[in-house]
């Protein structure tokens, strides 16, 4: 306050509603982020990815039907930062991407959209993820009854070592009968005439896929279909009680172990000529135990890893 002596301005409390910034007042807003390399705290050290992760907006995808359909999609952009620079302007990923936010995408899209940020941000190496849920109609298995089951898919786009890589993800929810719980149950009924069980639960394979180089497309629909192939038992949408009868019938035809699952999705993904290296990693959520049985296949270099990720699974 005045009456205190201080020489502290007296600011102006009121938003200024009519207030424009020209280019001239423009020029004059100070930026950090790209200031000198004096401003640097810490190693003055290369920085694999920088970027921002879970901005959001609709959509436009293909459909193998030739429909299109606009989805919710969470964009993870992120690039390279050398040593000597201080940082990045992070609106530029967002403004970069929604120049191209009104086009039906595509890897064709998505690697225009990240040649567009390599640029703006002057950076030799850039990746763009792209999660959705992605929708398709499923008929039950015996009622004739249908609805939507929902995909959670991720398109990636890597640039690296002037090398660019068009990655896909999918996880598909299918249900696990364990052999050994089936062949303990039956003993069961046929020795002393005791009605039993054998345990299935709810289990995930989250497949990773890289597109080989002479291949575009890879749709949704296809990868679905080979881990349809693989592992037959596929949760299931709307059903009645033909369909749930017809189910445990599934299950009991199809037992499999955490190690048949991954086994069986590799065999699916190496008969596809658009499939490149691949990643299968398993999760049965046991209702026997309080824990999870896994496991994880990878083809080639690109998912190898000697160490896990601690929340991979």
């Amino acid at each position: 306050p005045p009456s205190s002596g201080s020489a502290y301005p007296a600011l102006a409390r009121a938003y200024p509603e009519d207030f424009s910034a020209d280019a001239v007042y423009r020029a004059t807003l100070p930026d950090l982020q790209n200031g000198p390399e004096s401003l640097i705290k810490g190693a003055r050290r290369q920085i694999q990815h920088v970027g921002i992760s879970n901005f959001r907006l609709p959509i436009r995808f293909h459909s193998r039907d030739g429909a299109d359909l606009t989805l919710e999609t969470s964009v993870t952009g992120t690039v390279s930062l050398e040593a000597e620079k201080k940082g990045i302007n992070m609106s530029r990923i967002m403004r970069t991407f929604y120049r191209r936010a009104e086009e039906t995408f595509s890897f064709e899209v998505i690697s225009a959209a990240l040649d567009d940020y390599m640029s703006d941000l002057e950076s030799f190496d850039a990746r763009i993820q792209m999660r959705f849920s992605f929708p398709m109609k499923v008929e039950s298995l015996r009622s004739g009854l249908s609805g939507y089951q929902y995909y959670d898919i991720a398109l990636e786009l890597v640039h690296q070592d002037g090398v660019r890589r068009k990655i896909m993800h999918l996880d598909y929810v299918y249900s696990s009968t364990c052999p050994c719980s089936l062949e303990l149950s039956e003993h069961a009924r046929q020795t002393r005439g005791q009605l039993a069980t054998p345990h299935s639960q709810r289990s995930v394979a989250r497949v990773s896929v890289l597109l080989t180089p002479d291949q575009d497309i890879l749709w949704f629909e296809d990868l679905v279909a080979l881990c349809r192939t693989a592992v037959a038992t596929e949760t299931q949408v709307m059903v009645k009680r033909e369909d749930e009868q017809a189910f445990a019938e599934l299950n009991a035809a199809n037992p499999i172990f955490v190690e048949d699952a991954a086994r069986l999705f590799c065999e699916a993904l190496q008969g596809d000529p658009r499939i490149g290296d691949f990643r299968v990693i398993a999760s049965h959520q046991e209702s026997l135990h309080s824990h999870d049985a896994v496991s994880i296949l990878t083809e080639g270099p690109t998912f190898a890893a000697s160490t896990l990720d601690p929340r991979l699974f």
